[in-house]
């Protein structure tokens, strides 16, 4: 179900959300969050997607803010409440305000907001300067971005990096957890070999390939090399060079990798890249603040090598 509510007001949008939960059930009562989303200038359906999806397992309140055009009015806001199937187990609620309006999101947002419920922000495409000082990031206690969306995701996770507060994710983070889990394991057996140096090879520009080495560089303590290949499917392969021959995780085709190991047969390991809902919805678990992805911007990427 898609309401369409022009020129409204957030007391309105929340009068038509209790009629349609009164009159047909159409939105339940049990919501775990309030999803907040700044899609800026970009078309917001991807995001919305995602967030649809993530919300099966996370039932939560999606509120998407967007830029409006320049014919808006100043005090004119425009808005879309979806429902049902077009909502995931979320109830999703699309804003365009104004560019008066467009100034002042929390105060905004903070009429729709469910009570008692934490709030996630996230920005799906540019990273704000300081995510923790952004009208939603004071808002909110977990705030998410996306690097690898970002024009330049270099610049982006320095920008990062400089105003890291605790409560901030990446989701370029978020897409090396498989390959953390399946390293941290591979290391947990015998020998007990320190690493004397790391390779990470990977599209040019990826920024997990860049947060990849700064975390080998933080939990091992080692030098870190980044080989970087021009259209290559995000992270390709570790290697990790240990005394008694290395330890290759190779996954060159973005689907199956191939752990390679001294004396061992090799093991073929389903990694195929992971779709946004999925980073997503791994973020929706935890509403503590990841120490070890703070860490690793602040001090690990200060050891990585080009």
């Amino acid at each position: 179900m898609i309401i369409d509510l022009p020129k409204t007001t957030t007391r309105d949008i929340n009068k038509r959300l209790v009629q349609e939960r009164e009159e047909g059930g159409a939105v339940a009562l049990g919501r775990v969050l309030t999803l907040l989303i700044d899609v800026g200038a970009n078309d917001p359906e991807a995001a919305i997607e995602a967030a649809n999806d993530a919300s099966r397992e996370h039932p939560c309140r999606v509120i998407v803010l967007t830029e409006s055009g320049p014919e808006a009015a100043d005090s004119e806001l425009d808005a879309q409440i979806r429902l049902g199937g077009d909502a995931g187990a979320s109830e999703v609620v699309l804003l365009h305000p104004s560019a008066a309006q467009a100034r002042h999101l929390d105060t905004l947002v903070l009429p729709l907001l469910l009570p008692d419920a934490p709030i996630v922000a996230w920005w799906p495409y540019q990273v704000p300067d300081d995510p923790a000082q952004h009208p939603l990031g004071q808002l909110a206690r977990r705030r998410i971005t996306d690097s690898t969306e970002c024009t330049d995701p270099s610049d982006a996770l320095h920008r990062l990096a400089g105003g890291y507060t605790e409560g901030d994710t990446d989701l370029a983070w978020t897409r090396t957890t498989l390959w953390r889990g399946l390293i941290a394991a591979t290391l947990d057996q015998p020998p007990f070999e320190p690493v004397t140096r790391a390779v990470v090879a990977g599209e040019s520009t990826h920024p997990s390939v860049d947060l990849m080495a700064a975390w080998l560089g933080w939990a091992l303590n080692c030098p870190v090399d980044i080989e970087r290949q021009a259209d290559a499917p995000a992270i390709t392969q570790v290697r990790l060079e240990r005394k008694s021959g290395p330890i290759v995780l190779d996954r060159p085709d973005g689907k199956t990798a191939a752990l390679r190991q001294p004396d061992q047969p090799e093991h073929r390991i389903a990694l195929p890249i992971r779709q946004l809902r999925e980073c997503l919805a791994e973020e929706l678990r935890r509403l503590d603040a990841d120490e070890v992805y703070g860490e690793v911007l602040r001090k690990g990427l200060t050891k990585v090598g080009a």
